[in-house]
């Protein structure tokens, strides 16, 4: 004779213990130094690669305080403006691939060693495309950092004509002295600047600035704008 099905309760099927509970919602950190993290991940070229540049910055909270174990990650064109289109976005054996993760020190530092993008088309702004991982985030956010040294292109770019001056800032890097770029990453406003804002995406249409808060993460205040899947 075969034994009986066993048959796992329904959700609304009383138990033991009453009825189940809805499985309790997850953020997206914190993170572990397991699997995420890989060796020279924040490696997009070799040391003394011709125009080599660094890309630095530090991401804090709606509190201003560093966030310690937050991934960024960046993709990007080559200096030619080409977006590279194969697999192997890992590889680091001197071949580019517009791609890195870096993870976050504890005081909210991350940087990239990398080439400055090209454009993409003929007087198309530069810039960087970059994710975010945090503490507290219930979705990756979404921003660009776009290089500093194209007045007239970044005057034209359709996202960033759409916001005023200030949240304009937030997704500009700034030129360091020693020829490095620098742009740091504000989850949520405080009181020494503006959210960085975030992008939502359509697949029809151009990326636009997000309408939906962002989740605080730890010691944050609410903020304005937010973030997109």
């Amino acid at each position: 004779m075969s034994e009986p099905a066993l048959n796992e309760p329904a959700l609304n099927e009383p138990t033991l213990n009453g009825p189940l509970p809805p499985t309790p919602g997850q953020t997206v950190g914190p993170f572990f130094g397991y699997a995420l993290p890989y060796a020279r991940g924040n490696e997009l070229v070799e040391p003394g690669t011709p125009g080599a540049v660094r890309l630095h910055g530090t991401v804090r909270d709606g509190a201003g305080n560093p966030v310690p174990d937050a991934l960024i990650e960046i993709w990007q064109a080559d200096a030619a403006g080409d977006v590279v289109g194969r697999s192997g976005s890992i590889l680091r054996d001197g071949t580019f691939t517009g791609w890195g993760r870096a993870e976050t020190d504890r005081e909210g530092g991350y940087w990239f060693r990398t080439v400055a993008p090209g454009s993409t088309e003929p007087g198309r702004a530069r810039f960087f495309a970059v994710t975010v991982f945090a503490r507290g985030l219930q979705d990756r956010l979404f921003t660009r950092a776009y290089l500093p040294d194209d007045p007239g292109s970044l005057g034209t770019d359709p996202l960033l004509t759409s916001l005023g001056a200030e949240r304009r800032a937030t997704l500009v890097t700034a030129r360091e002295p020693d020829g490095s770029l620098r742009f740091d990453i504000r989850l949520q406003s405080d009181s020494k600047g503006e959210e960085t804002v975030f992008l939502t995406y359509d697949r029809s249409t151009q990326p636009t600035r997000s309408t939906q808060p962002t989740r605080p993460a730890r010691s944050a205040r609410p903020g304005r704008d937010g973030a997109g899947a």
